[in-house]
């Protein structure tokens, strides 16, 4: 995720853990975890296309852009509650 918000192209394993924060094709390329192959061809792809990674790369920082602002809203909220006692 870090990579994914400082505006890198990623190339990750579609699993259900990358798939909550990539979306195939569109902030990044999925491969299937086990296919070699597919992940070198995926690699060649994206390193000899600079179109593709710019925009892979910039698709990518809306981590920056809706991720952040949601869990600062998030943050704002339970430090706005009032506190709770905690049971000994």
């Amino acid at each position: 995720m870090e990579a994914m918000s400082a505006g890198a192209a990623i190339i990750a394993s579609d699993t259900a853990p990358v798939r909550e924060v990539m979306r195939d094709g569109e902030t990044g390329v999925l491969v299937d975890f086990f296919d070699v192959n597919a992940l070198l061809n995926q690699l060649i792809r994206v390193l000899t296309d600079p179109p593709l990674r710019a925009r892979l790369g910039g698709a990518a920082s809306y981590l920056r852009a809706v991720c952040l602002p949601q869990q600062s809203r998030w943050v704002d909220t339970l430090a706005s509650l009032p506190p709770k006692p905690c049971d000994e």
